[in-house]
C-alpha cells in the first residue's frame, strides 16, 4: 500500500519557506496506513463529496479541456457555440488564473507574448469564455485572447492551456457537505484517470475514499472509481464550501507538450456520480 503526496511551488528553494518536507512525509504515510486494510468500495450512484485542492483534477480534465480553443475551434468540443448558456449549477464558477503569485501554474505572460491574465470561465453556472491562444482566436471569429497560449519548450507550437484552474468558494458551511448528505462517498484525495475529450466522460480513481451513512463517516475504502460526463456533473453540484480553496499541482499534457499547471476548489458535493468498487451494490 502506498501513500502520495506531491506539493508544488513556482519558485526556487524559497518554497522550503512555506513546504514542510517531514509534514509532507507524514501525510503520505497517514494515507498509505489508512487504506492498508480498508474493505472494498461498494459501487452504485450516490452523493459524493469531494475535498479541496487536487479533487479540482474533474473539473481540469472533464470540463476546461473542453474550453480550449484547441478543440472549440475546431469543433470537437461539446461546449461549442454555448457563450452565455447555462452550463453549469446556478452556484458554480469556475476561474483559470495565470497570475496568482508563487502558483506551480501561474506565468508572466504567454508563449506568444500576451500577457497572463484572470479569465472567468463560468460564472454562476453561465460560460463567459473560452481559453484562446492566436490562432484559436482566427478561427473563433476574434474571441478575445486570454494569455492561455503555452508550450513545453520551443520544439512546440504553442496551444490554448491552462495555468491555475478552480472552483471559486460558494456559500456553504465545509461540514455540512458530509453531515447532510445521506449516504453517500467521501473522496478526500483523487488519484488518476482517464477522459474521452470529445465527449467529455470520465473515470478517476478516488486514492483515499471514506463511506459515508446518514452524515457520518463510518469507514476508509479502497478502489474506488468516479465516473461520468463532465457537463452532466457541472450541472449536478448541489453544495461548495465558503472556504478552504486550496490549489494541487499537476503537470499536463497536450499537443504542445508537457506544462505545470494547478487545479483547485473548496469542498464541493455532486449530488449523484456513478462509484465503480467491487464492495457490492448499494
Amino acid at each position: 500500500q502506498t501513500g502520495y503526496v506531491a506539493p508544488a511551488r513556482g519558485m526556487g528553494f524559497e518554497a522550503y519557506r512555506v513546504l514542510d518536507p517531514a509534514a509532507v512525509g507524514r501525510e503520505a504515510a497517514r494515507i498509505a496506513v489508512t487504506m492498508l486494510h480498508a474493505p472494498e468500495c461498494p459501487a452504485g450512484a450516490v452523493p459524493v463529496v469531494i475535498e479541496s485542492g487536487f479533487g479540482g483534477v474533474i473539473l481540469h480534465e472533464a470540463c476546461v479541456h473542453s474550453l480550449e480553443a484547441t478543440s472549440v475551434g475546431r469543433g470537437n468540443s461539446e461546449f461549442c457555440g454555448k457563450l452565455g448558456q447555462q452550463i453549469a449549477s446556478p452556484i458554480v464558477t469556475a476561474v483559470d488564473d495565470g497570475t496568482i503569485p508563487g502558483a506551480w501554474g501561474s506565468i508572466t505572460y504567454d508563449d506568444e507574448g500576451t500577457p497572463s491574465k484572470r479569465n472567468v470561465l463560468i460564472e454562476n453556472g453561465i460560460l463567459k469564455s473560452y481559453l484562446v491562444d492566436l490562432l484559436g482566436s482566427r478561427r473563433m471569429n476574434g474571441h478575445p485572447l486570454t494569455g492561455s497560449s503555452r508550450r513545453e519548450d520551443y520544439s512546440f507550437a504553442p496551444t490554448s492551456r491552462m495555468t491555475n484552474t478552480f472552483f471559486a468558494e460558494g456559500k456553504d458551511d465545509p461540514e455540512e457537505l458530509i453531515s447532510s448528505m445521506g449516504e453517500g462517498l467521501y473522496a478526500r484525495n483523487m488519484g488518476g484517470g482517464s477522459v474521452n475529450p470529445l465527449t467529455g466522460e470520465f473515470n478517476f480513481a478516488v486514492s483515499e475514499g471514506y463511506w459515508v451513512k446518514d452524515g457520518r463517516i463510518v469507514t476508509p475504502v479502497r478502489g474506488a472509481t468516479l465516473i461520468g460526463k463532465g457537463s452532466e456533473v457541472l450541472l449536478k453540484i448541489d453544495r461548495i464550501a465558503k472556504s478552504g480553496l486550496d490549489l494541487g499541482p499537476g503537470m499536463c499534457g497536450s499537443a504542445s507538450g508537457s506544462v505545470p499547471v494547478t487545479c483547485g476548489q473548496p469542498r464541493i458535493r455532486v449530488s449523484e456520480i456513478t462509484v465503480g468498487g467491487k464492495g457490492g451494490s448499494i
